[in-house]
């Protein structure tokens, strides 16, 4: 069997149904919560979102909002001040330039502050459907343990790999599933590698199963 078979099998056996755990209601409260998990958790931003989103339903009122208040209510994200300032410069792009719609355009996307290229791929993954793979911390961690990627690789050589080790059909869920088995199973602190299906091809495996 080769390794991409054994991967796809065992991360469809692990998350059959993978799911975004970022909660939204539209385009531009997704694109919000990425830019929030930079350095943070997905459960920690949706303690925050609803705040947001309730006291600002709408990119006009968000737009408007004051930096201070922004930054209270995200402060428990990390990074609250530039955040803050993402959220309010993302809300004004949005309304006055692109009417309110979150662009598909990678490279438009891309120019929004606090918009880089992984939150741009999870974003038209997520919300597009657009084919894409993001590479975030668990992803690159997963990747390199696995030797789908070397230990030296950035993470758009990572990307790159991916896409060729992956059909594009389902480029958005094996991102999810990276993600998922990174967060809750190949950790980076005390990961799970006794059980693990694919600790025969692991980096990792004789340091950590005995």
């Amino acid at each position: 069997m080769k390794k991409t078979n054994s991967i796809d099998l065992y991360l469809d056996e692990l998350f059959p149904n993978p799911k975004c755990e970022l909660n939204y209601n539209n385009d531009y409260e997704l694109l919000i919560a990425i830019v929030l998990s930079a350095q943070s958790t997905d459960k920690r931003v949706n303690t925050v979102t609803p705040i947001i989103f309730n006291r600002y339903n709408s990119l006009k009122a968000l737009k408007k909002a004051s930096i201070e208040d922004l930054e209270n209510i995200i402060r428990p994200v990390g990074s609250f001040r530039r955040k803050a300032s993402y959220i309010k410069d993302i809300a004004i792009i949005l309304d006055e330039e692109y009417n309110g719609v979150v662009p598909m355009d990678r490279d438009l996307l891309i120019k929004l502050p606090g918009v880089g290229r992984k939150t741009a791929n999870v974003f038209l993954s997520e919300f597009y459907n657009i084919p894409a793979i993001a590479v975030d911390t668990h992803v690159e961690r997963v990747s390199k343990r696995l030797k789908l990627s070397s230990r030296n690789d950035d993470v758009l050589k990572i990307e790159k790999k991916l896409e060729k080790y992956f059909s594009k059909d389902v480029w958005a869920k094996r991102h999810l599933q990276l993600v998922l088995f990174g967060r809750y199973f190949c950790k980076a602190i005390k990961p799970e590698c006794r059980d693990c299906k694919l600790k025969d091809i692991c980096i990792e495996k004789n340091k950590r199963v005995s």
